[in-house]
């Protein structure tokens, strides 16, 4: 019996490499042999970031890489999104046949591909399916909540929500409009808390209509996966199963790792950034729930001013913490803080460029996130118990914040228009107040319900045995 052979495709961003790594790792300790295919650029930025051997993987789980159709750049940043949705669909789908139909034909010496996992921002990769006769996984890395609004884009356009008359409509008040109208949301939901590509003039926008493309495609795959699990977001799911019955969802997936019992697969890594692994020695200096950990993700760009407003905010709360900004945090500019913001944190403020979130996360020094409210942040944080002061930035994050302060009570939301005043209170309500006490309390609740998601027969556990047994290794 050959092995069977699932070749995986992320979407070429950080927050969509990680959970495609995740479930790459989990598919391999189910006996899987893994192809795992990133764009040149990032295949690059893999071997600078972890080393020169970091890719040579095992034997049964191998590394790509195929071009995007940018040009090509060294620079230590994700590529500008409209940009990839642009260029990936033209120029990454022929690439992409040519290396399974490698693989079919044993020239790369590996089992034949038996299936696509392909990221549902990929659905390039169903032509590629159809051509070869595979079947294909959708894995949509976002929330179910932040999935369902996309699949409602169009319906938006119909009834006159989207595009906006004019910029006015962003500040006068047009955004509070309630959309009671969508199954699986709670009826209170606005346009404010839909993706930030709602928030358009121009109904031909690229980031908009290509979403609202690529989450039509959900009824085309195999099956589609969701990280996350059933007891925080059924409401979401059941309208995404209407439109696929083949959904399964199998999150946390960070925590679904606890199943795989393979020392080999910890070396395997995929992270963009070097990660300064130096903030773990001085969390360990520090006392339990003490410290506030701030991370706004792989994409999110801020203004200087933005930046100053949160560096002064965290200084004036008195509270420790830990602070990850990017190189690149600061568009075209770099991340430098004043020095009087440096002599004032010494001792209670550690900032550093990049780090490994999960083992952060899992810190006992952890009392509360400061983030922008991806999905990976997001699922982390309940799955380690930790309650979220909200800044969104772009995408389903606006989406996953309402979600998170409204529905599951598990965080605050911070005004996009940043004042170092708001952030100090809220700072110091999350770790000392009443209010922060009780979204720790609801944190922790969530966390119990993830655990049991993925323990041995709890939903997540059984979903993705199903999704092996139904439909990866259905003949």
């Amino acid at each position: 019996m050959k092995k069977p052979h699932a070749l995986c495709i992320p979407f070429p961003a950080q927050g969509h490499i990680n959970p495609m790594m995740l479930l790459a790792k989990l598919l391999h300790s189910k006996g899987f042999h893994i192809s795992f295919v990133n764009t040149h650029y990032n295949h690059k930025r893999l071997l600078r970031s972890r080393g020169l051997s970091s890719l040579d993987g095992l034997g049964d789980f191998r590394f790509y890489s195929i071009p995007d159709g940018l040009r090509p750049s060294e620079a230590e940043a994700t590529q500008p999104i409209p940009d990839l949705f642009e260029s990936i669909p033209k120029h990454s789908l022929e690439p992409f046949c040519e290396l399974v139909g490698r693989m079919l034909n044993g020239e790369e010496d590996v089992p034949p591909v038996s299936c696509i996992v392909s990221d549902g921002c990929m659905s390039f990769t169903l032509e590629a399916a159809n051509r070869f006769g595979l079947p294909e996984v959708l894995f949509w890395t976002p929330s179910a909540c932040g999935l369902l609004a996309y699949t409602h884009s169009r319906e938006l356009i119909q009834r006159g929500y989207v595009p906006l008359k004019d910029t006015s409509d962003l500040s006068n008040g047009y955004l509070e409009t309630k959309l009671d109208w969508i199954r699986g949301m709670n009826k209170d939901i606005k346009l404010r808390d839909f993706p930030s590509f709602v928030r358009t003039t121009d109904v031909n926008e690229i980031m908009f209509n290509y979403l609202m493309k690529e989450s039509e495609t959900l009824p085309r795959g195999s099956a589609v996966v969701l990280n996350t699990f059933d007891a925080l977001e059924q409401d979401s799911v059941k309208p995404l199963i209407d439109m696929n019955p083949r959904t399964y969802t199998i999150g946390p997936l960070h925590l679904m790792q606890q199943h795989i019992h393979d020392d080999q697969l910890n070396r395997i890594g995929s992270n963009l950034w070097k990660e300064d692994t130096s903030c773990i020695t001085w969390l360990d200096t520090k006392e339990p729930g003490s410290v506030v950990y701030v991370n706004f993700g792989s994409i999110t760009i801020m203004t200087k001013e933005q930046l100053i407003e949160f560096g002064w905010g965290l200084a004036n709360s008195k509270k420790d913490f830990l602070w990850i900004t990017r190189p690149d945090i600061v568009g075209g500019d770099e991340a430098m803080m004043p020095s009087e913001f440096v002599n004032e944190t010494k001792g209670r403020g550690m900032v550093t460029s990049w780090c490994l979130q999960e083992r952060v996360m899992k810190h006992p020094a952890i009392g509360g996130f400061l983030t922008h409210c991806g999905w990976n942040s997001t699922i982390e944080s309940i799955g380690s118990g930790i309650p979220v002061i909200c800044w969104p930035f772009f995408a389903e994050q606006q989406t996953n914040c309402r979600y998170s302060c409204v529905e599951w009570g598990i965080g605050m939301e911070i005004n996009a228009d940043v004042k170092r005043e708001d952030v100090e209170a809220q700072v110091r309500e999350m770790m000392d107040g009443k209010k922060g006490k009780m979204l720790k309390d609801n944190t922790l609740m969530w966390k119990k319900k993830a655990e049991e998601a993925v323990a041995i027969g709890g939903s997540s556990y059984i979903n993705f045995d199903k999704l092996i047994m139904d439909v990866l290794l259905r003949k």
